[in-house]
């Protein structure tokens, strides 16, 4: 039996009409979701979670590994969208260091500040609740500054859009008319909430992530923003304490997948497909973190090692050293200044950890020099 999961409607938009999508409330019926076909994989990727959150044991302090895994989060779901910065143009912005690519760098930071924003109301007790208001919260954040200006960050669409094609008559998909974005985003977050849920909940996050990019409700930053509730529902249901995993890495790899796994749902009825996709990107996102946290873990361990042989190593160095990792890039000036020191005493610290070959000097000037702990950011970078 083939499975029907949503119905059309006639949109007009610039005099062209066409039909767009409307998806059917969740969870799928007509029939129900085969659950028992993807059962060992959803088991596979719960122990892959747990694996995940036990490892991260192995680094001194977590705040290292959610520095990085945020910020790969971060670039990779926006790369999705084709924004070109990278992790190194992420690290030298935080450290005020001039930037080639403002626009781009701009629009992950916009990610990261949008993502702890939906953690800090999340973690609160008078925050809010997964919900259509924060989620619109989250895009007015993440569609701040001089791209998004005029894509109504904040607000649910007030008319038609479409994913592919140059208009709405050659679109590859055509999103719900906009009077009903708001009817069906009502029945997710209805569906977040259910009191008493039958599936288990990675099945739920692909179902709702799923929805989500149909309804697609803003005018811009539907994949961001449905790819950070993934982030928000695994935290929020227990299934890792930390965001630790970045599935975008899996999702940007596998993109035509992706798409075409989405675009399966609404034109076969294949929410099977699609879940047994997700399932398996839960469990290799989660083994690729782990093998990440595990080289880093070695790396820093083995370059305080080197340190702490040293002869010369003193107080100050040692303090610049357990900054490392939540600022790989730097000058000499930032050292001075977080370590709140003098110029001299944060020089002869970057002078060390340069002779120990643990920093790396980029410019090769006398002045205004640039220092990189580049291992590690090649290890961030794989």
């Amino acid at each position: 039996m083939t499975r029907t999961t949503g119905t059309e409607a006639i949109t007009t938009t610039l005099g062209e009409s066409v039909r767009a999508f409307v998806p059917r409330p969740l969870p799928p019926t007509e029939p129900p979701l085969a659950s028992a076909s993807f059962a060992e994989l959803n088991r596979q990727a719960e122990l892959a979670l747990a694996r995940l959150a036990g490892v991260s044991g192995l680094v001194p302090s977590v705040d290292w590994l959610l520095y990085s895994a945020i910020r790969k989060e971060a670039l990779l779901t926006s790369q999705i969208e084709g924004t070109q910065a990278t992790l190194t143009d992420l690290f030298d912005d935080e450290a005020g260091l001039k930037l080639r690519n403002t626009d781009d760098v701009e629009e992950v930071t916009n990610y990261l500040r949008a993502f702890r924003w939906v953690r800090g109301q999340l973690r609160d007790p008078q925050g809010l609740p997964i919900s259509v208001r924060l989620l619109c919260e989250a895009h007015r954040l993440l569609l701040g500054g001089a791209r998004g200006a005029g894509k109504q960050p904040g607000e649910l669409r007030r008319s038609q859009n479409w994913i592919g094609g140059t208009r709405l008559g050659n679109a590859a998909f055509v999103p719900p008319p906009p009077q009903q974005v708001g009817d069906l985003l009502s029945d997710l977050e209805r569906f977040i909430h259910v009191a008493d849920p039958e599936l288990s909940p990675l099945v739920r996050i692909a179902l709702i992530h799923a929805q989500f990019e149909t309804i697609h409700p803003f005018l811009d930053g539907n994949g961001r923003i449905g790819r950070l509730l993934i982030a928000a529902l695994m935290e929020q249901w227990g299934l890792l304490a930390e965001p630790l995993m970045y599935l975008s890495g899996y999702l940007k790899q596998h993109q035509a997948e992706y798409y075409r796994r989405l675009s399966a749902i609404r034109s076969e009825g294949d929410w099977e497909g699609w879940v047994a996709f997700f399932l398996d990107g839960v469990v290799a996102a989660s083994g690729d973190a782990e093998r990440s946290i595990i080289d880093l873990a070695s790396l820093i361990t083995a370059d305080r090692k080197r340190l702490l042989e040293s002869p010369k190593a003193g107080p100050i160095s040692y303090r610049l050293f357990e900054l490392l990792p939540m600022m790989p890039r730097f000058s000499v000036e930032h050292v001075r200044q977080r370590l709140e020191t003098t110029f001299p005493t944060a020089s002869a610290a970057v002078k060390l950890l340069e002779d120990l070959g643990i920093l790396t000097e980029l410019t090769g000037q006398k002045k205004n020099r640039v220092y990189s702990y580049q291992a590690y950011i090649a290890l961030l970078s794989r």
